[in-house]
């Protein structure tokens, strides 16, 4: 009885919890369906009179929504696709093969991490430039494709608690190490890599940073810099400027909603202990 007790009260307290992060995307939600005279009415109304649909038919008029949607779409996938292709490759290699030089280069890939961002954005920036790839969305791509320390780090900590067994039978078999990575290693790493690419898609949709220093022409622009675009051109439609974000916020909550499961495991590095 007392644990029933106990899980009655946690969940109570989760659900108190998850309204402080919920009631901000709902009152996002309201004020994009709410006409202009009533955003700011005082006490606040949650439900709008009338819903002014509009809201959304209009925001996408005022900007070139559907191009800005395509420009973060194909960002953002190939940014993942990267992501999920370089980072469990490289954490499998640091936390099973054996290597001359192995530990110093993974001390170095988390040195890497504790540099801010700041510091290697004008290095950065001057080397894209030598590449001519500033005003293209490449410098916002390919780098992914070598690898990013955080992700490297998790999926490391992932493939060091899986059992050694499973690759030394899969050797004395035969087997490839490329071909044990493949077909043994990666599979079981399923809810950790997915966990990854679910972080970057969101990272990667949401940057804001990245697009206003390397693109320059306004039709490679992406969602992020489209919202700032609208918010110095009708700043004062506040409607408007709300539905542009919450068309913007919904696909990556719809993306969890779909993958909560996986992603939970992932972040709870569940696997085959040895």
């Amino acid at each position: 009885m007392q644990i029933r007790a106990s899980k009655v009260i946690t969940h109570i307290l989760l659900i108190a919890a998850s309204l402080f992060f919920i009631i901000p995307f709902l009152w996002l939600i309201s004020t994009s369906l709410k006409p202009l005279t009533q955003i700011f009415t005082f006490p606040p109304e949650w439900i709008p009179r009338p819903f002014e649909w509009s809201n959304y038919i209009n925001a996408m008029e005022h900007i070139p929504f559907f191009t800005y949607l395509k420009n973060t779409a194909v960002i953002t996938l190939f940014s993942t696709l990267g992501v999920v292709l370089s980072c469990p490759l490289i954490a499998y290699s640091f936390a099973k093969l054996q290597w001359r030089g192995r530990n110093v280069l993974f001390v170095i890939t988390i040195a890497v991490m504790m540099i801010p961002a700041q510091v290697t954005m004008i290095p950065l920036f001057l080397l894209f430039n030598k590449l001519g790839w500033v005003g293209t969305p490449l410098p916002l791509i390919v780098p992914s494709f070598f690898g990013m320390p955080l992700y490297i780090f998790l999926l490391r900590q992932f493939f060091m608690g899986l059992p050694a067994s499973l690759i030394d039978a899969a050797r004395i078999d035969g087997a490839s190490e490329f071909r044990i990575y493949w077909q043994i290693m990666l599979p079981l790493a399923k809810p950790a890599v997915l966990a990854v690419g679910l972080f970057q898609f969101m990272a990667s949709w949401t940057d804001f940073l990245g697009p206003l220093l390397y693109l320059t022409d306004e039709s490679a622009y992406t969602l992020s810099l489209g919202l700032q675009q609208f918010q110095n051109q009708q700043g004062s439609e506040w409607g408007m400027m709300m539905a542009v974000a919450t068309m913007m916020t919904l696909p990556v909550i719809i993306l969890f909603f779909f993958l909560q499961k996986t992603f939970i495991n992932g972040i709870t590095f569940s696997g085959i202990k040895g």
